[in-house]
């Protein structure tokens, strides 16, 4: 029998990387972070424990790339879902379809995203990977269809507002609601409420406090305005 094609030895490496991320997934979700062992994650994804090591430094690199990499496959899935408006409105639409990818998932998979979460946070910090790669390109990609001038500059900051949304859904005891923390977004980023998956049952923008305060100031300011100076003698 002649030996395998370098491509084909790629794919088979490329496949068994993928069932080592996806198992990961898989398990942290059922388990926590915590309670997923290694050996476990071998074992669900029907590969020898030695491979692990071959592909990834450790658990927190295991486990960081397999977050990302659903994240990746969750935007992709949502950006692609269908057609889009023509002009500036595909772009928006697209942001909309981003947020509400990312957001969902914090509301979806809160075993999973509270562990990356917690995990960023720790001493080895954020983890550079081809996963994280693809993920960065989507949003920067989605940041520029939207219109912004600067995507170098404008897709971290979105990525860092995400994160805090994400962080606020999560907090155990204080979550903060999803629908809250999008109109939020999307006011930042002039979107329409119905662009996007909106939340079931809130088929308008909640009215936040914020914007409450700034109806009332701008009606303060009107008043005044509108009300009669004092008279001259």
């Amino acid at each position: 029998m002649s030996p395998r094609s370098a491509s084909v030895n790629e794919e088979l490496r490329r496949r068994s990387r993928e069932r080592l991320l996806q198992a990961t997934v898989e398990l942290v979700t059922e388990r926590g972070y915590e309670a997923t062992k290694l050996g476990d994650i071998a074992d669900r994804a029907g590969s020898a424990r030695g491979l692990i090591s071959y592909y990834f430094p450790g658990k927190r690199q295991l486990f960081q790339s397999a977050v990302h990499r659903q994240m990746h496959l969750t935007l992709a899935e949502a950006l692609d879902r269908g057609a889009l408006p023509d002009g500036p409105l595909g772009g928006r639409e697209l942001l909309a379809r981003a947020i509400d990818a990312i957001l969902g998932l914090a509301r979806d998979r809160p075993v999973l995203m509270r562990a990356h979460m917690a995990g960023i946070l720790q001493q080895e910090g954020f983890v550079q990977c081809d996963e994280q790669q693809r993920l960065a390109a989507l949003l920067r990609s989605t940041v520029s269809r939207y219109g912004s001038p600067d995507p170098d500059t404008d897709y971290p900051l979105l990525r860092a507002q995400l994160m805090g949304a994400v962080f606020a859904i999560l907090i155990p005891g204080a979550p903060t609601p999803l629908e809250h923390l999008r109109a939020e977004l999307f006011a930042r980023y002039e979107l329409e409420w119905e662009l996007g998956v909106p939340p079931p049952g809130h088929d308008a923008a909640p009215v936040l406090p914020r914007a409450r305060a700034r109806a009332a100031m701008t009606g303060a300011a009107s008043r005044e305005r509108e009300a009669p100076g004092p008279e001259r003698p």
